[in-house]
C-alpha cells in the first residue's frame, strides 16, 4: 500500500507485526491503535507523514492482527503493551519519538509518557484524552447494557461474537462506534444485536477496508482484545507517579460527535481543560462532524493538524 513495508520485530519474546514508511533518518512517529482497529487504521496518516519527511511506524499489539498471541491472553495487561512499545523502540534503536494514540491507544501513550517522558518529543491522542488511572471510575451510573460492562463479563462477548464471523463483528462495531450515542444494549439484547444486517457501513469506510480488518481479526481472534482493554480496566500493574504530570507538548483531537464525549465527566474534563492539570502544554482541537473514527473519517483534516504539531515541535 503506497510504499508501506511490513516486517516482524521480536519484542519481549513475541514477534510483533510492524508497518513502516519513510526514511530511517527522519523524525520518528509511532502509532498506537484502538479497538477494533489495527495498524491499518493509520494508513492515511502514515502515507501523509512520510510524504512530509517523517518516518511513520504502526504496529499491531501483542494478540492483535498479525502479531503473536501472548501465551496466556487472559493474563495480558496494559503494561504489557506499554513495555512492548518500549521494547520496540529499543529494538529499532529509536531514542526519541513522537507518539500518536487512538481510543485505548491513548492510554498506552499516556502510560508510556508518564514512565518514559525523556524518550518522547511530543504526543497526540485522538478520541480519548490523556488518562491517568482507571478511566471507568466515573461510569458507575451507566446502565447494565453499556458495552464495556458487557464485554468485561467473562464469556459474554465470546458468546455474542461467536455467533458471527470476524467480518460481521468488525462491521457491527464500526457502525456502532461511528454513532454519537453511547452503545448501550437493552436488558435482553446483546451488543451485536444493536446493528441490523441491512445497516450500511459509514460512507468513509469501504468494503475493502472491512475486508482488510476482517482478515487481520480472523487471524488473531478477539481473546487478547477483550482482555486489553476491556477486562484490564482498573488493574494496577505499574505504580503511578505521585505527581502524574507530563511537560512534553501534546495535542488532543476530538470529534464533536464522538460518543466518548458522553462518558460521565469526559466532556467536562476536556472542555474545562481539567486535562491540562496533567498535560499543561496541551492543545485541544474539536472537528465539528467528527465521530470516534475521525482519523479515518476526515483524514485530510487530521493529517493537517498532526503535521502542524509535528513540524512545530520537531527538533532541528
Amino acid at each position: 500500500m503506497d510504499g508501506i513495508e511490513h516486517k516482524y520485530i521480536e519484542v519481549n519474546g513475541l514477534n510483533l507485526h510492524v508497518a513502516e514508511i519513510g526514511n530511517e533518518s527522519s523524525p520518528v512517529v509511532v502509532f498506537c491503535h484502538g479497538f477494533p482497529e489495527i495498524w491499518y487504521s493509520w494508513r492515511h496518516q502514515m502515507i501523509a507523514l512520510a510524504k512530509s519527511g517523517f518516518r511513520a511506524i504502526a504496529f499491531d499489539y501483542r494478540g492483535y492482527g498479525l502479531s503473536d498471541q501472548p501465551l496466556e491472553p487472559e493474563k495480558a495487561t496494559l503494561s504489557d503493551f506499554v513495555n512492548d512499545l518500549l521494547g520496540l523502540l529499543d529494538a529499532l534503536n529509536i531514542s526519541k519519538v513522537f507518539l500518536i494514540g487512538k481510543d485505548f491507544g491513548a492510554a498506552v501513550v499516556s502510560s508510556f509518557v508518564l514512565f518514559h517522558e525523556k524518550k518522547v518529543v511530543g504526543f497526540v491522542t485522538i478520541g480519548v484524552p490523556f488518562v491517568v488511572g482507571n478511566p471507568l471510575k466515573n461510569h458507575d451510573q451507566l446502565p447494565e447494557g453499556f458495552y464495556v460492562y458487557r464485554w468485561r463479563e467473562p464469556g459474554r462477548a465470546e458468546a455474542d461474537f461467536g455467533r458471527f464471523d470476524a467480518k460481521t463483528v468488525v462491521r457491527n462495531i464500526y457502525i456502532l462506534f461511528s454513532r454519537s450515542e453511547m452503545p448501550i444494549a437493552d436488558e435482553k439484547q446483546e451488543i451485536m444485536d444493536m446493528v441490523d444486517s441491512s445497516t450500511p457501513l459509514p460512507h468513509w469506510f469501504t468494503e475493502q477496508d472491512l475486508e482488510t480488518y476482517s482478515a487481520l481479526y480472523e487471524k488473531s481472534g478477539f481473546r487478547t482484545a477483550l482482555k486489553v482493554p476491556y477486562r484490564s480496566y482498573g488493574e494496577r500493574t505499574n505504580k503511578l507517579p505521585v505527581n502524574p504530570k507530563v511537560q512534553v507538548p501534546a495535542l488532543l483531537i476530538m470529534g464533536e460527535k464522538d460518543y466518548v464525549l458522553k462518558s460521565p465527566g469526559m466532556e467536562e474534563y476536556i472542555r474545562t481543560e481539567k486535562v491540562k492539570d496533567f498535560v499543561p502544554n496541551l492543545e485541544i482541537v474539536f472537528i465539528p462532524e467528527g465521530t470516534h473514527f475521525v482519523q479515518e473519517q476526515f483524514p485530510d483534516e487530521v493529517n493537517q493538524l498532526v503535521l502542524s504539531f509535528l513540524k512545530t515541535h520537531s527538533q532541528p
